[in-house]
């Protein structure tokens, strides 16, 4: 009989040698066109937990769409901007300053649509009015409806909405809708969601979908954010709201009581026609159907307003995080006031560099966010810079619970604005498609202050003598959940 003998020996060398060639490989591929402080997260994460820190960085750990996905966003890009470049996108405001003419350029160079002049935008800050007065507007449409968003649930709050689509298919207008499969698949109403769109006769697709068996595969947690409606190239919406009931239909949210505030814009005038831009790229992305043989993709009519708006689409479909170096310019063009809303705050270095530097040029600088969280590791990473930004001089205002502070906006001075679907957190700048649209013109900063004072009216302000009495197993939790919000 013989008998084989393994000497231990052996497998503790192999191991060994494994753990080696694992963390010399980590070093070489992590850190490779990736910011500093995501390649250490990584690398920490790979270097303390390697199995599971291994497993993550293979399925979520390239911050990019699949290359197909990118060759197609290049050749939108490069067929926006030719296209466009020679067309007349209304009369602009005058006196205009350089460093906002700068900004306009670098959007544009990065991928944005042109400034475009003659417009009107108004916001509305009513969860349930904002969902009606989408409604309204699809009842007026007399050739196509493009619907686009994160979230889009057929419920009591929408059913308003989803039977104005209806009408609209049954009178012969062509209904497009987009929504995205993860942040849809699994919650309440998804499949009666699709069924009621098959229904109606909708053209409907999801976004970014993820089922490889299909062959249909990327990051799982890359995600189309965008949220926006437009009707007839004659009216668009945009914003931070999703079409789904305030509490989005989930147990656990209903049962802590909690509601989503939101805010969208209306639109007029020919920064419709960009909108619109962007859902035809993203529908071109999902169906490879070139719909310009339809629709004019710049089709620029007039509107009743004064305002210079410009849209910037943004994600990982773009060389460039083109939210962040807006958000950014803007922080340091400021000269009196800047507020920011934005319900999850989790700045990169260059971010949280021009907020403290605001701060101290002696800028007033105000942040609002809510006082309780729905998701934990973002609420627990946004709390760890909380002190750093009150130290700076920042005013935290949080907005009470239980209600969840969902608009995404920034204003400074008296003249320029932000609003649209971009949080100002490092998952926005780098891994979710979003809309942002940039605003001049005084009259609709007076609009947003007037919703930034509604705000500040049902919020509480936190100070740092209240912050410092934190106890410490809450900035450990913070500091870790800080660390993981860097896993990109």
């Amino acid at each position: 009989m013989i008998t084989i003998t393994f000497d231990a020996t052996w497998w503790v060398v192999l191991v060994f040698i494994l753990d080696i060639v694992i963390r010399i490989t980590a070093i070489i591929v992590v850190p490779r066109n990736r910011r500093p402080t995501a390649a250490m997260a990584w690398l920490l994460a790979i270097y303390f937990i390697p199995i599971i820190g291994v497993f993550l960085f293979l399925l979520i750990g390239n911050p990019r769409l699949p290359r197909k996905r990118r060759r197609k966003q290049e050749r939108i890009n490069d067929y926006i901007h030719d296209t466009s470049a020679s067309l007349d996108f209304g009369t602009l405001r005058p006196h205009a300053p350089s460093w906002f003419t700068s900004l306009v350029t670098l959007n544009r160079n990065l991928g944005a649509m042109p400034l475009a002049g003659d417009n009107s935008a108004h916001l509305i800050p009513g969860y349930q009015e904002s969902l009606d007065s989408m409604a309204a507007a699809i009842r007026e449409a007399e050739r196509f409806v493009h619907v686009e968003f994160y979230i889009l649930q057929a419920d009591a709050a929408t059913d308003n909405f989803f039977r104005a689509l209806e009408e609209a298919a049954a009178r012969g207008v062509t209904v497009r809708v987009l929504l995205d499969h993860w942040a849809n698949r699994g919650k309440p109403f998804y499949k009666r969601t699709l069924k009621r769109l098959t229904a109606m006769g909708a053209q409907w697709h999801l976004m970014l979908p993820v089922q490889p068996l299909r062959g249909k595969y990327q990051r799982p947690d890359l995600r189309n954010h965008r949220k926006l409606l437009v009707v007839d190239g004659r009216v668009a919406f945009t914003g931070s709201q999703n079409v789904t009931d305030s509490t989005y239909n989930l147990r656990k949210n209903i049962k802590r009581g909690l509601h989503w505030v939101d805010l969208m814009a209306r639109i007029e005038g020919p920064v419709v026609a960009s909108v619109n831009a962007v859902f035809l790229s993203d529908w071109y992305s999902e169906t490879d159907e070139v719909l310009t043989d339809q629709i004019d993709l710049f089709d620029v009519r007039s509107g009743p307003g004064d305002l210079d708006c410009q849209i910037v689409p943004s994600g990982p479909g773009f060389e460039f995080q083109n939210n962040l170096k807006l958000f950014a310019g803007l922080l340091y063009a400021a000269q009196r006031k800047i507020i920011v809303v934005s319900p999850y705050f989790v700045p990169d270095e260059a971010m949280l560099l021009a907020i403290t530097t605001a701060c101290q040029r002696g800028i007033h600088v105000e942040l609002f966010v809510s006082e309780e969280g729905d998701q934990a590791i973002v609420y627990h990473a946004q709390r760890s810079y909380y002190e750093a930004l009150l130290r700076a001089g920042v005013k935290i205002w949080m907005y009470k619970k239980p209600f969840i502070l969902h608009t995404k906006s920034l204003t400074i001075d008296d003249e320029v604005a932000i609003v649209g679907s971009s949080n100002m957190d490092m998952r926005s700048f780098g891994l979710n498609m979003e809309i942002s649209m940039l605003v001049r013109g005084e009259e609709f900063v007076r609009e947003m202050r007037a919703v930034e004072d509604m705000y500040r009216s049902l919020s509480r302000e936190l100070t740092l003598e209240e912050w410092e009495k934190q106890p410490l197993r809450s900035t450990v939790l913070d500091n870790l959940a800080r660390l993981t919000s860097a896993l990109q």
